[in-house]
Parts: structure tokens; sequence; C-alpha cells
């Protein structure tokens, strides 16, 4: 969006259990108007004063049973939607925390969802090696996909909702045709496996991180591969995706680091740091309001954010319990949503009370 957009002319400028339900927990275990740097010289550039950010718990939401591994807002910001290594998805309401309703039909646990740009059918990725469409308003799968070997860990939609992108641990990405079901390529894309998988905002390229601390860049028609971007201590990588103008990529590695790299030109242009991430596949995000910010979860229990331009920590959000493994931040406002693991197994929902 429009938003984003601009977020990505910014700084440069969408499975959790981060961790299959049960893969192993180490490395080899979901309308702004600002800008992103359009060069390298931008993206590190500082920025003027920085706003603060006051986030507060507005919501806390209780209902899974095992650990929860993504977390996904609505395009319309109106329902949050939560998976779990209990092998359900359940819905909320994103303005009064109110549980809505649950989809039950994977046979294992579920590491990430992704809704489709009309809000109509949200997709998830499951251990039962399965990727399910479920269709909100006949609240059932209409689609199963079959074609991985192993656990599935990650699923995205295209820009046009048309297609799908899978990665799990068989170490494939997989191209998914939604109106046929069918799988239209297979990429062994990695050596180990597969932690994320998205598409360019235009939907011409797919990126890719794994275990094996590789990103790599697809090209979707033709399967090839664009480039690798590969850090010198090669730690391994929890997730990646595209700046929302698909000039830069964000990269989370188990060596507690973020990374914004320029990824025509091979360069780590941004690092933030301040979180813990040795163990889980924890994604970061941006905000999509007027200031541009990163959130992840941690370690510690806790969820950071980041200022985009001064990689500054603006502010560390308390009251998790576990290791906080899924965030996700609203498409229109300043709000975050976060879930921890076995010893809490809460959603809370925090607003910024300065947005």
């Amino acid at each position: 969006m429009e938003a984003q957009d601009h977020i990505m002319d910014v700084v440069e400028s969408e499975t959790e259990s981060r961790i299959p339900s049960h893969a192993p927990q180490q490395a080899p275990a979901g309308n702004t108007h600002g800008e992103l740097p359009n060069s390298d010289q931008d993206a590190s550039s500082s920025s003027k004063a920085i706003p603060p950010t006051n986030y507060k718990l507005r919501y806390t939401l209780a209902g899974h049973t095992m650990s929860i591994s993504a977390l996904k807002f609505s395009p319309d910001g109106l329902t949050l939607a939560s998976a779990a290594a209990d092998k359900v998805i359940k819905f909320w309401s994103a303005e009064t925390g109110e549980y809505l309703r649950t989809f039950k039909g994977h046979s294992e646990g579920i590491s990430d969802i992704a809704w489709s740009n009309d809000g109509e059918y949200i997709a998830s990725a499951s251990d039962d090696k399965t990727v399910k469409i479920w269709n909100l308003e006949l609240v059932e799968a209409v689609k199963t996909l079959v074609g991985h070997t192993s656990f599935v860990f990650c699923v995205n939609y295209s820009p046009h909702s048309n297609l799908l992108v899978s990665g799990g641990f068989d170490e494939t990405v997989r191209v998914w045709d939604i109106a046929t079901g069918k799988c239209m390529r297979v990429i062994p894309a990695h050596s180990d496996p597969v932690t994320a998988a998205g598409f360019s905002h235009d939907g011409t390229l797919v990126v890719s991180s794994a275990m094996d601390g590789l990103v790599r860049i697809w090209d979707i028609d033709s399967g090839q591969c664009l480039k690798t971007l590969v850090d010198d201590d090669n730690p391994v990588c929890s997730h990646v995706k595209f700046t929302p103008n698909s000039r830069f990529v964000l990269i989370s590695t188990q060596d507690s680091t973020i990374r914004l790299w320029n990824y025509l030109t091979s360069r780590c242009v941004k690092t933030y740091t301040g979180h813990a991430n040795r163990t889980y596949c924890i994604p970061a995000c941006f905000t999509n309001t007027q200031h541009k910010r990163i959130v992840s979860g941690s370690e510690d229990s806790k969820i950071y954010i980041w200022d985009l331009q001064t990689r500054e920590v603006l502010q560390v959000l308390e009251g998790h319990r576990d290791v906080v493994l899924a965030v996700e931040t609203h498409p229109t406002r300043d709000i975050i949503a976060s879930a921890s693991m076995e010893k809490d197994l809460t959603i809370r929902l925090w607003v910024n009370q300065d947005g």
C-alpha cells in the first residue's frame, strides 16, 4: 500500500512456531508517507528528530493450548488471526479483543498463516506437510495443497492472491496456482529447512531464507536464483521479508541481529541489535504508519521496537512470560500484536498512545 511503498523509500525505505511443533529448538529448529532510503547512502544517513513511542498493553487474549507460532492482521485491520502448535487457527476482533471463531482441520501443528489481499481467504502451513486454504465466509478449508515431503514452515500470498509460495523442512520453495491447487514450480532452494518465503510487491520475485544461513532471491517465472546473500559469520536465518517497495530485504538471524540488506548491491546497510535470538525462528516486521520502525520478538520474553533509520531501540515491551515467537503490526494503525510460547500462551495487543 501507499504507506508501505513510502516506507520502502525511506530506509532504504508479510511461522511462526517459528518452530514446527516438533522441530528442534536449536538453529536446526510466522498509510504512511515515510520514505525509506533509495540508496545505500540514504540508508546510512541519520534521520532527524525521533518521534516518541509509547506502546501500552490494551488487550490480553487467551485460547490456544500450545505455543503460538503466527499472528496476522486481516488486510482491513479488523481481525487478527493466530495459529499455533495446537493445530488450529483462531480469529479475534482487533478492535475489542473479542474471540470470534476457530478453524480446525490440520492433523499437526501450524507454523504460519497468510491472508489473501481481499481478506476472503487465509492460508495455513502445517507440520502435516500440507498447506490449506480456508474460506472465511464458508468457515472451512476449500483447498489442501499437497506436495511438500516434510513440515511446511512458511506461506505467503502473491500481491494479486493468485499464487502462494511455501517453504519447509524438505528444503524446497514451492509456488502454487491457487485456482487449480496445483504446484507450478518446485525450487530446490536450500540445503537446510526453509524458514521464510515471500513475494516482492510486484509479484515477480520471491525471497527465501533457511537454516543454512543463506537468503536467496528467485525469479518467479524462470525459477532461477538471481542473488544469494550471506553474512560473513553465516548465522542461521530465522526470517526474511522484502521491504514494502522491495528494494531491500529485512533479515533476522540467530546471532541476535536483524539486518537490512540492499540485495542489488549485496550490502548490509542497517543493523539492529538488543534483542535475544539464538535458538528460535523469530520474525521481524515493519510498522505501517507514518513513522518507520522495526518490531521483533525476543527470547527474553520482550518485544523490541527500533527506529528504522537511526537503529536506536525506542521501546521495549514487557509482559510476556516466555519467548515471544510472533509479532505483527497493524496495516493502518499503531498497534502491535505479540504472542508467546508454552509458559505464557497469550496474545497481547499493544497500542501506541503517542501515535
